[in-house]
């Protein structure tokens, strides 16, 4: 596969809509509204999603909303035919105005900046699905939720899978745990299909652990291994992944982990990045027998393997990053074992 030169390269290869997207698009009824749009994997998602109903000839429409701070991030889904709606989705009022979708794929959240600001970062992933809930009760609801609701898995195992006890570390992770079981109330109460979608780590090359490893590396700077392993999937996969899962949603709520096949060790990561970027890594720290683990076996039964390896991520990367690509400057602290964000 050839290298991504630049943000248009990149836009395209996240907002091609694969052949097995579209056989489930087919199958998917009415209009999608996608909640939290302007984050990180938002705006591709939303296109992709887009591109995907009308090559698929879908009579339905999509819809965006999102606090759109950044404007860019708005007249960019403006500009793809989707409808846009700017406002606070804590504000009920803003919400009561969103149009009626029989589809929802919920991305709004809180993680960065949870230190020191505990009270909004459970509105936002504890209240607000309870607001979102009571607005779209027969809705299929795709949750994004994350694997910081587990516990710290052994890094000789494949990792948590769908059973395993939740057990989150830290703030963030406990009111990420309280977002998944207001969902869970209301799928109950009120038999709205769910299904939570247990994402780590996405990554494109704007932003992701592969990227935070790469960085390090250009600059100079040691790569902490005291999170030793990590799961990683490519952004394309995961919106892919996400939207197939309207078609997934139940009552109870269905449960789906979603990342790559594989348990990476980072040390591996760093050295494989370092020779695309023909420098030599350096560490500090030592790897920890435990890490934040995900076993995806499940939804690859569901949708397939990812479509972008890992070896082909990591060159993608070093690449980026040797051009001097645009970056989110948004690290994932993938490091952190205390669960302090």
């Amino acid at each position: 596969m050839v290298l991504i030169r630049n943000e248009k390269e990149l836009e395209t290869i996240l907002t091609t809509p694969s052949g097995r997207l579209l056989s489930d698009i087919e199958k998917l009824k009415g209009d999608t509204i996608i909640l939290g749009a302007a984050g990180k994997m938002g705006p591709s998602l939303t296109v992709l999603l887009k591109k995907a109903m009308t090559v698929a000839r879908h009579p339905g429409k999509v819809f965006a909303a999102s606090r759109f701070s950044n404007p860019e991030n708005r007249s960019y889904l403006d500009n793809h035919g989707i409808e846009t709606y700017a406002g606070d989705l804590l504000d009920r009022r803003f919400v009561a105005e969103l149009p009626k979708a029989d589809n929802v794929i919920f991305l709004a959240g809180q993680k960065f900046g949870t230190s020191g600001n505990q009270p909004f970062t459970w509105a936002m992933n504890a209240l607000l699905p309870g607001l979102i809930c009571e607005k779209y009760p027969t809705s299929n609801l795709v949750a994004f939720s994350t694997g910081n609701v587990y516990p710290l898995m052994p890094t000789n195992s494949s990792g948590a899978t769908e059973e395993t006890p939740t057990g989150p570390i830290g703030e963030y992770a406990q009111s990420c745990l309280g977002r998944e079981r207001i969902f869970e109330y209301f799928s109950l109460t009120h038999h709205t299909p769910v299904l939570v979608f247990r994402l780590n780590y996405a990554l494109d090359l704007q932003y992701g652990v592969l990227n935070d490893i790469g960085q390090k590396i250009w600059h100079g700077t040691p790569v902490d291994l005291s999170m030793g392993h990590v799961n990683v999937i490519w952004q394309g996969d995961a919106n892919e992944f996400a939207i197939r899962s309207l078609l997934h949603c139940t009552s109870p709520a269905n449960h789906l982990n979603v990342t790559g096949p594989s348990v990476l060790p980072v040390q591996s990561l760093a050295e494989k990045i370092g020779f695309f970027l023909k420098k030599n890594p350096t560490f500090t720290g030592r790897p920890q027998p435990t890490a934040l683990l995900n076993d995806a076996s499940k939804s690859f039964k569901l949708f397939g393997d990812p479509q972008i390896s890992i070896d082909q991520m990591c060159e993608w990367t070093a690449n980026w990053i040797i051009k001097g690509g645009k970056l989110l400057d948004k690290p994932t602290h993938f490091e952190t074992r205390d669960g302090k964000f």
